[in-house]
């Protein structure tokens, strides 16, 4: 098992977004988290990347507790976050945000990411010299994830991919994540869109309320008449 989180209690200060949450990832699957507004999925991610410390519980990757980890230690070992909101740096370009997510990496190994980082979105490659800031919607989610797989990370968490994206922009997106993971790269998405991150994930987890609701193998999930009516519009 690549990722296995145990009893995650979390939240900011006095608040706990995450209750008690338990769940595993094998490796090189995609497994999508679901919920409403504010059930804890980001918070969620947030814990596995370091960027939130956990009241108790656990966060093991590929049986080391990286619990108390630092964020910086565990992109070191393979953890890469893609936050809700692209996050790009308007002011820089294209290529600069893409150098900027391979600063680790030597400058042989940087020019290699950043064609491979090309390979998997080659509309970028107009683009290089383009200022994140003039981007479309679908063009910035694109290089946020580009920079996000320029380390090749073992374990990559993507928030929200699809927000604010136009359909066909959504579908580019999602194909890409797909490819992603087919390349050898473990996934752990959380997804406004219920119905296409089931149809791509091996598992689902839904949260409620900070809680985990339900959990199961995502084929089951988009068929259960619960998560329908819940999740999706059914």
């Amino acid at each position: 098992m690549l990722l296995t989180v145990t009893d995650l209690t979390c939240g900011y200060g006095p608040v706990l977004a995450v209750r008690d949450v338990s769940f595993d990832v094998e490796e090189r699957s995609v497994v999508c988290v679901l919920g409403a507004n504010g059930a804890g999925k980001s918070t969620t991610l947030k814990a596995v990347s370091g960027l939130v410390r956990p009241v108790r519980g656990s966060v093991v990757l590929d049986g080391r507790d990286v619990t108390r980890l630092p964020a910086s230690s565990r992109a070191s070992l393979g953890i890469s976050h893609c936050p809700e909101g692209r996050r790009i740096f308007a002011s820089l370009t294209v290529l600069e945000n893409l150098r900027l997510g391979g600063h680790r990496l030597s400058r042989a190994q940087l020019g290699a990411a950043v064609e491979q980082a090309l390979s998997a979105f080659p509309a970028l490659e107009r683009l290089l010299g383009r200022p994140g800031g003039l981007l479309s919607g679908g063009e910035q989610q694109m290089l946020a994830i580009a920079r996000a797989i320029m380390t090749r990370p073992r374990l990559l968490l993507l928030d929200e991919p699809s927000l604010g994206l136009a359909p066909m922009a959504a579908e580019q997106v999602f194909e890409t994540i797909i490819e992603i993971n087919r390349q050898g790269t473990t996934v752990l998405l959380v997804e406004q869109n219920a119905t296409m991150a089931l149809r791509l994930s091996r598992w689902g987890i839904v949260l409620a309320n900070g809680t985990i609701d339900l959990q199961g193998p995502a084929a089951e999930l988009l068929v259960s008449d619960r998560v329908r009516q819940a999740y999706l519009g059914a």
